[in-house]
This record gives structure tokens, sequence and C-alpha cells, in this order.
């Protein structure tokens, strides 16, 4: 039966994917109420390909402040 069989391997690239899904669904979560990326009310694929592109951008602009300048202690 496959379910008895040992596992030779360590729990750590299991452990590391399940991280990398939780980051992907709280980016997009983030992405969704935080920047906008739900409110294009739109009907042509150009307008919805110009509004994803710049809420990407404004996505990767936080997330470069959020690395390169970590708040201070205590700060809100």
């Amino acid at each position: 039966m496959l379910g008895r069989r040992r596992c030779r391997r360590s729990p750590g690239p299991l452990v590391r994917i399940a991280k990398i899904r939780w980051r992907i669904e709280h980016d997009y979560r983030e992405l969704k109420t935080g920047l906008g990326l739900d409110h294009f009310e739109g009907r042509t694929w150009l307008g919805w390909h110009h509004h994803a592109t710049l809420v990407t951008a404004a996505h990767l602009f936080i997330t470069t402040l959020r690395l390169t300048r970590p708040k201070a202690p205590g700060a809100a």
C-alpha cells in the first residue's frame, strides 16, 4: 500500500511550499483589498490590462519600501 510506505524525505520542502502558498494568498488579498485590483469596472481587455499593470506596479513599490525601510521599533 502506498499509504503505509515510509517517507524518506524531510518535511522541509513541504513546509517551504506551504509558506510560499501562504505568501501568494496574502499578496493576492493585499492586491485586491489594499490596492484595488477588484475595483475595475471597465469592459475592455486593454482597460483591465492597464488597471492590473498599475496595481502590480503599486504592489512592487510598496513591497520595495517595506523591504528597504523597515519600521522603527514602536512605530505604528
